[in-house]
């Protein structure tokens, strides 16, 4: 029986029920799978395309996680490979910088694979000292092209794999530091792919969520750009071009972290003059020998390791750097090529060398007229310089000084008192004559309090201009052979001032008032308003010490 019999609901009708018919006379079907067709059944054709489109999709899928699964397992086996070069490497080193003598202990298969991934290889030597170093606190500094910049870039990143560390690396104004971004530019993503900067806000952003930010501290009052932030690594480039160590002090105090795995850094790099030559040397230099772990006051590690030009082969080599360098002024050559710590340029007193004016104490004969000259000030140093003449060719003789801020007048005069207990007699002096002035209050001047508590001290003469000429003066060698001041080693705050105190720009026939002068200015005091004195004998005649510090004259102290 035909099918359009058995199921007519299966084919087309018009609207009086009569079946649409072919051209071969035969009724037309409807488009679609017959409702409740199972199996085979109808619409064989499309069923048999649906489960070869399947099968392929399924074959295609294997193909693609057989793939998947060898690349895993060739990552993982360079994920071995790179634990055992690790591995081998630590066993080597307990350092976090290869170095060529390191590698030179590996596989050479090992050694390929290192070197086919180093991004930056430190020079053996200083910058590799610099990088490795575990003191909390490192300045690294002396002659120009060591390798200092490359230094500054590297160190932070040894935490770049953390996501809670921030470094912050600083110079003295913000063109300064195209040169260190540009670097940054060639170096960062290559080690770190994938890692963003951001123009405006001067910020590297790298995977992990870490962060290097640079920054500038043309003034003290920049440091306040970074109130409220914390650093787990901070690093001054240049750090002399700071004419004072307050921005180094704040930023110390942003220096914290919470994460336990992440070490704190403070990181400086410096070639020796420059306004804040003083104050550094005085923080890492003077204390210790250079490449020697230390302790300061503020109980931070701290080590200074020296640059030469020597130390970097990409300069050294072709000897064109160097010339140029020694073709500098004398003062610039010292610093630049040799690295002398000892010479500042534009400093105001060239003719001041520690090996003819500075000496080894001695005892002072009692015979010898003894004076003393002090500047005062709170928030600033006090200092009070000793010093005694030579009777035999008048050279003076600094011998002692208290060099010391935060002093009332009551207090500086107590100091005073103190430190003259083993002299023969009460020495007389000069003072500042603004410490006789009155701001207001009523009690009494400093130079009343220090005349109350037994001090002999007139005005001081402050002509400027005069002081400092004079002090040129004391310093010409003379026909003896013998300058006419010398100072005796445990001066050490009068010798960096001397050595340092620079020129002022706009006044060349004056210092510089804004760097550290306080010793400065009682030793021209001292020479140039020396008190009235006794002849020798009647100074030893009246040697009496019951008698050391009883008030003279309320106005004069004598």
């Amino acid at each position: 029986m035909e099918d359009w019999k058995q199921n007519p609901e299966n084919y087309l009708t018009d609207k009086d029920g009569n079946f649409v018919l072919k051209k071969d006379g035969t009724p037309r079907k409807k488009t679609g799978r017959p409702k409740g067709a199972k199996g085979r059944g109808y619409n064989f054709h499309s069923e048999t395309k649906a489960k070869i489109k399947a099968r392929r999709a399924v074959r295609t899928k294997e193909k693609t996680t057989d793939k998947l699964k060898q690349r895993l397992d060739a990552k993982r086996n360079s994920l071995n490979a790179s634990k055992e070069t690790l591995n081998k490497l630590e066993k080597k080193t307990t350092n976090k910088v290869v170095t060529e003598d390191v590698l030179d202990q590996v596989p050479k298969a090992l050694k390929e694979e290192v070197n086919n991934n180093v991004i930056f290889k430190p020079n053996n030597g200083p910058q590799t000292d610099f990088l490795a170093a575990p003191e909390r606190d490192v300045l690294y500094g002396g002659a120009a092209g060591g390798g200092k910049s490359y230094a500054m870039l590297i160190d932070p990143l040894r935490f770049a794999h953390r996501s809670a560390h921030r470094a912050l690396i600083l110079r003295r104004s913000m063109p300064e530091l195209r040169e260190l971004i540009d670097k940054s530019r060639e170096l960062y993503p290559k080690a770190f792919p994938g890692c963003k900067y951001k123009e405006v806000e001067k910020l590297w952003n790298f995977p992990s969520g870490a962060k290097v930010e640079f920054g500038f501290l043309e003034r003290d009052a920049d440091v306040y750009r970074y109130q409220g932030q914390a650093y787990s690594w901070i690093g001054f480039d240049e750090i002399t071009h700071l004419p004072t160590e307050f921005g180094w002090n704040y930023l110390a105090s942003r220096l914290r972290t919470t994460d336990p795995e992440i070490t704190p850094y403070m990181r400086c790099t410096a070639n020796p003059g420059g306004v804040g030559a003083t104050w550094v040397k005085k923080r890492y230099i003077d204390p210790y020998p250079p490449n020697e772990s230390f302790t300061g006051e503020d109980n931070l590690t701290r080590k200074f390791i020296p640059a030469r030009l020597d130390d970097n082969p990409y300069l050294a080599t072709d000897g064109r750097y160097e010339e140029m360098l020694k073709a500098l002024p004398p003062t610039q050559r010292r610093q630049l090529l040799e690295g002398n710590w000892d010479v500042n340029e534009g400093a105001a007193f060239t003719e001041f060398e520690t090996d003819v004016h500075v000496i080894t104490p001695f005892e002072i004969p009692i015979s010898w007229e003894r004076t003393k000259g002090i500047d005062y000030g709170y928030a600033s140093e006090s200092s009070c310089i000793w010093g005694a003449v030579d009777p035999s060719d008048g050279t003076l003789i600094i011998y002692r000084e208290l060099y010391q801020k935060g002093l009332t007048g009551v207090d500086l005069g107590s100091r005073i008192t103190e430190m003259e207990l083993n002299d023969p007699y009460s020495v007389q002096g000069v003072l500042d004559t603004a410490a006789w002035a009155r701001t207001g209050t009523t009690g009494p001047t400093v130079g009343e309090s220090l005349i109350r508590a037994g001090h002999k001290l007139r005005r001081a003469d402050k002509n400027r201009i005069q002081g400092k000429i004079q002090i040129h003066e004391y310093l010409r060698i003379q026909q003896s052979g013998r300058p006419r001041l010398q100072i005796f080693n445990n001066c050490p705050n009068l010798i960096r001032e001397l050595q340092s105190i620079p020129l002022d720009r706009s006044n060349p026939e004056d210092v510089d008032t804004h760097a550290p002068d306080h010793a400065y200015d009682a030793l021209r005091y001292l020479i140039m308003s020396r008190p009235r004195i006794q002849d020798s004998f009647s100074r030893i005649r009246n040697l009496h010490l019951e008698q050391a510090y009883t008030p003279a004259d309320s106005d004069f102290g004598y």
